[in-house]
């Protein structure tokens, strides 16, 4: 509300969720010492469907009008080596090479973490998506954003009149805390349990016309084409590793934490997944797994 229609830079009916043709297992990434957390996210962006049929298609380095570094261009042109080659095992070169390019605080042959390269990969590439200058809602039409993004709501209710406040934030991902769960739908069964407001966030309500107290309650307002989970395993007080065990569903009802939760199922299937193997979060190891 009190925003622009936004532009549309990419048209949402040309984004296709299915493979286009049926792709042979590309070649795996070598490890070129401590490259582990890179090769594991270029293998998982390189196996979801809307994303590498895009890449595919050169619709992308075909209209770039980028100066030099584009990780759009650079994503295009890995994603073709690896489902095209015939070879066993690629060097993921050009993403090393542009390592700074994607996070500045990205240190060749230093241990990093997978997630914040998902992080600074998606926000590199939506950039490389962004020729001129648009408003907040156009930027949220690009490519990257119509497959991994997604909204929030966050309903704010005084409990002294019961007015409501709503507020939207858009998202590329969810970080989890599981410190308290053992499986993930009890993970989001807690996120959208409405809260109450600590003394620290102050509430002044609209309508009473007075700070009170208040509950807030955060829920997925539009959910993406492709929802990206983080389990958050780095202990928030003590920096110690989370090993415990946390059971993931194959096929995720996600309409129970949505805005409408009296809609259709809305059924998202697990296809891929990265593990850290390792006795703290400082050092280890990456693995991941896509269908």
């Amino acid at each position: 509300e009190g925003m622009a229609l936004p532009q549309r830079i990419f048209p949402s009916e040309k984004i296709s969720m299915d493979w286009q043709q049926r792709e042979r297992p590309g070649a795996g990434l070598f490890n070129l010492g401590n490259t582990c957390y890179i090769n594991v996210i270029l293998q998982c962006l390189t196996y979801t469907p809307p994303l590498a049929s895009y890449l595919l298609s050169y619709q992308h380095s075909q209209s770039c009008q980028q100066q030099g570094f584009c990780m759009m261009c650079t994503m295009e042109a890995h994603v073709r080596k690896v489902l095209c080659s015939s070879a066993t095992a690629v060097l993921p070169g050009a993403v090393l090479r542009d390592l700074k390019f994607i996070g500045e605080e990205f240190e060749y042959g230093r241990q990093e973490n997978a997630y914040e390269f998902l992080r600074c990969t998606l926000d590199a590439m939506h950039r490389a998506c962004l020729s001129c200058h648009l408003d907040v809602s156009s930027q949220e039409t690009t490519i990257v954003h119509q497959i991994f993004g997604g909204f929030m709501k966050s309903r704010v209710t005084c409990l002294s009149c019961q007015a409501v406040v709503d507020s939207y934030k858009a998202f590329l991902d969810v970080s989890l805390d599981i410190r308290a769960a053992s499986s993930l739908t009890t993970v989001l069964e807690d996120c959208v349990t409405p809260k109450q407001l600590d003394q620290t966030e102050c509430f002044r309500c609209s309508k009473c016309k007075k700070k009170a107290a208040a509950s807030k309650k955060v829920t997925v307002h539009r959910a993406p084409r492709v929802l990206t989970l983080c389990l958050e395993r780095a202990d928030q007080w003590t920096g110690t590793k989370i090993s415990k065990f946390v059971e993931y569903p194959e096929y995720l009802d996600l309409r129970p934490y949505m805005s409408d939760p009296a809609g259709e199922p809305l059924l998202c299937s697990l296809y891929a997944i990265v593990v850290h193997s390792g006795d703290t979060c400082l050092e280890g190891h990456f693995l991941c797994y896509a269908k």
